[in-house]
């Protein structure tokens, strides 16, 4: 009796140990269920249709499977299908069903392990990953891997290659998980994120408008690609600090039937670069919203488009350089990162470089993004150390030279994919998008706060004896290499208006480096809003003039370090209509300390005031020199006077009638900071900027 206990207690356990057996799709098998078999089988083949179909509907044909599979859960084939779906549209839930497959039929593909060993992979689940990749490369051996299965930049052909690849990737996501980074990610929540893919998203430099690419219902046609709708633009603006209902924004930007996506925003965001595929590879076409509304989408020229794909884009601060990607032949990889210069005599841009194999690899380069300091490249790349699919990666310019990229690591990457990283001006906030636990669709945009360095925590004396006393033996671990330091960099932003009417005007803003006498870019400010946005990297004194026909210029002066941190300025500019008893500043007037010859970096005011007098041929002014009211009131008198005097002296002598021009030196009896006002200034720089604006010299129109 005890034995056949045991025997039936062995045969209970067996049940469950053995696999169950792999049941294929016959009727004999359902004598008692001929209707059920039926309806279910129905279901299978009408997933099938739309599997092997074109173009493939794995959506459809998922809604199918399942309804078969409450039937007949332990088919292998319809198992490994559903596996598949997942694989392109959910790779999160696919693993239970390829584990099934295998375990039902073994044979049932070359790829099946290679699928279960890249589950375990997402979940970041390493070694166990290794493991399968392992058996994978040796059961599927020289096998191709399926079509349905290659992803983005996956060059291995055969289940070997890609599995042993993975391992590699395995390998390196053991080592960056060692470090994670100081980072916090938050989803942007609903009112930009949607139940479907909410992805690329761009942004000006100082976060006031987003534009990203969805695929939602808007625009009616599914893509041949089996995954969804068409792509379409969206547009949120931060207001109040939130991000408000993000729009689709319609014609001309969004064409039924095609995929428009976003790519590259300029960072005053004014030129926005679309992915626009007609014709099967896509093309890189810009818009931009000079007139307050976005223009038809025009194809950049054939040094940057191919007959190829090239599907991204960036533009530096000056808009004098591209960066885009491409797989045109001749590369390095697949995709590579190029770029192009702008010509200013030929109007467009110059030929296509490749930017060099420290950044390029075999595999795949995307979403290159430089940052508005124009010293800080972020993309995505297969290649290098990648922990698995695409990761983000940075590099620094040195002396003209990128730097080994570093890889963000953890939890910014991923195993799976994390494409399209765009940073704020200031360096401290980015944007990604990427499926996470959570989200609101499939893909979604999320908020990245780089928190920086961890502080070492304030010790007392007694506490600084202790710790010199008892030193650990093992060195501390190193905080992972990241930039989270913020960028050396300033943003200026404000309003342009009429100076009476204080209405809104479209004015050109020229930067220029003073030292160099050069201009560096010229921008214009929104024809609704009069709003201007110039970003001024590290490491040069700029000159900012602000021009309209029929008002008088305005000018300021940025002097911003190399290591000067992040700086935002704000400075609306009322600009003064052409009439007599108007006065400017004429901020990028320079001169030695005590001294009033002109420095040549005053060359570009000086041109520009020129200019004015030549557009108004009967204009008379005077030139006036003002000094602060430290030193004694007789040098400060003479020297204002002798300031005033050598800028008359220099546009006589570039073609100005002398009967046209008067000076005077008010020394400092004319401050525009009272010494009261400054002497309630707490620091030292406060006090020093107001004793500059005190230092100056005016024009004054006397006659028209």
């Amino acid at each position: 009796m005890k034995k056949n206990i045991l025997l039936i207690i062995f045969l209970v356990f067996a049940g469950y140990t053995i696999a169950q057996p792999d049941t294929p799709w016959d009727k004999k098998l359902f004598k008692e269920q001929k209707d059920e078999f039926k309806t279910a089988f129905d279901h299978f083949e009408e997933g099938n249709a739309l599997y092997n179909g074109f173009p493939f509907d794995y959506a459809g044909a998922l809604r199918e499977y399942l309804e078969a599979y409450k039937f007949n859960p332990n088919n292998s084939e319809l198992n490994y299908k559903i596996g598949m779906c997942y694989f392109n549209l959910d790779k999160y839930r696919m693993k239970e069903y390829f584990e099934k497959a295998y375990k039902l039929k073994p044979t049932i593909s070359p790829d099946v392990l290679y699928f279960i060993a890249l589950s375990y992979h997402l979940e970041g689940k390493w070694e166990e990953a290794i493991n399968y990749y392992n058996q994978a490369a040796s059961t599927g051996g020289t096998q191709k891997l399926s079509d349905r299965a290659v992803l983005p930049g996956d060059i291995a052909p055969t289940v070997a290659q890609i599995s042993y690849r993975r391992v590699t990737e395995c390998k390196n996501g053991m080592e960056l998980s060692k470090k994670k980074a100081r980072v916090w990610i938050d989803n942007l929540g609903p009112k930009v994120n949607s139940k479907y893919p909410d992805f690329g998203p761009v942004i000006s430099a100082d976060e006031a408008i987003m534009v990203f690419t969805s695929r939602r219902p808007d625009n009616e046609d599914m893509a041949p690609d089996g995954r969804g709708y068409f792509e379409d633009l969206y547009i949120t603006t931060h207001e109040n600090g939130e991000w408000t209902e993000s729009k689709n924004m319609g014609k001309p930007l969004n064409v039924r039937g095609q995929h428009d996506a976003t790519i590259g925003l300029s960072p005053d965001g004014h030129a926005l670069f679309i992915y626009t595929d007609k014709k099967g590879n896509g093309d890189i076409f810009e818009s931009t919203d000079e007139e307050g509304t976005w223009s038809k989408p025009e194809q950049l020229g054939k040094t940057i488009n191919s007959d190829y794909h090239d599907p991204d884009a960036s533009l530096t601060f000056d808009g004098k350089r591209l960066y885009f990607t491409s797989n045109k032949p001749g590369g390095l990889g697949e995709h590579d990162i190029y770029y192009a210069d702008w010509d200013d005599e030929k109007q467009r841009w110059g030929d296509a470089v490749n930017i060099g194999n420290v950044l390029n690899t075999p595999y795949e380069e995307r979403s290159v993004f430089i940052h508005p300091d124009g010293e800080t490249m972020y993309f995505s790349s297969t290649g290098h150390n990648t922990m698995g699919g695409y990761d983000l990666f940075y590099s620094k310019l040195v002396n003209g030279v990128w730097q080994k990229p570093v890889n963000l690591g953890p939890p910014l990457n991923t195993p799976d994919h994390e494409v399209g990283l765009v940073v704020a001006g200031n360096g401290r906030f980015g944007y990604i998008s990427s499926y996470r636990e959570g989200g609101y669709g499939e893909k979604d945009i999320y908020l990245v706060t780089f928190l920086g360095p961890e502080k070492p925590p304030m010790l007392s004396n007694e506490d600084n004896l202790i710790a010199s006393i008892a030193k650990p033996i093992k060195e501390k671990s190193k905080e992972p290499e990241l930039v989270v330091e913020g960028a050396n960099m300033a943003i200026l932003t404000g309003i342009i208006r009429d100076e009476k009417t204080k209405q809104p005007l479209q004015a050109d803003v020229v930067l220029v480096d003073v030292e160099k006498n050069k201009v560096i870019a010229e921008f214009k400010s929104d024809a609704n809003s009069g709003k201007y946005l110039v970003s001024l990297p590290g490491g040069a004194n700029y000159g900012i003039a602000v021009k309209k026909d029929g008002y008088l210029f305005h000018s300021e002066n940025f002097n911003i370090p190399k290591e000067a941190g992040f700086k935002q300025y704000k400075k609306d500019v009322d600009l003064k209509k052409v009439e007599v008893g108007q006065s400017i500043v004429l901020r990028n007037i320079f001169y030695d300390y005590a001294k009033y010859s002109l420095r040549n970096e005053s060359v570009n005011e000086l041109e520009r005031l020129i200019q004015l007098l030549n557009d108004n041929p009967t204009m008379r002014i005077e030139i006036s020199g003002h000094t602060d009211t430290r030193g004694s009131i007789e040098d400060n008198q003479v020297l204002s006077q002798n300031r005033a005097k050598s800028v008359v002296d220099y546009l006589i002598a570039h073609g100005i009638s002398a009967d046209r021009l008067e000076y005077a030196g008010y020394g400092e009896t004319k401050p525009l900071i009272p010494d009261a006002e400054i002497n309630k200034l707490v620091s030292k720089q406060e006090k020093e900027e107001a004793h500059q604006q005190n230092r100056r010299t005016e024009f004054k129109i006397l006659k028209i």
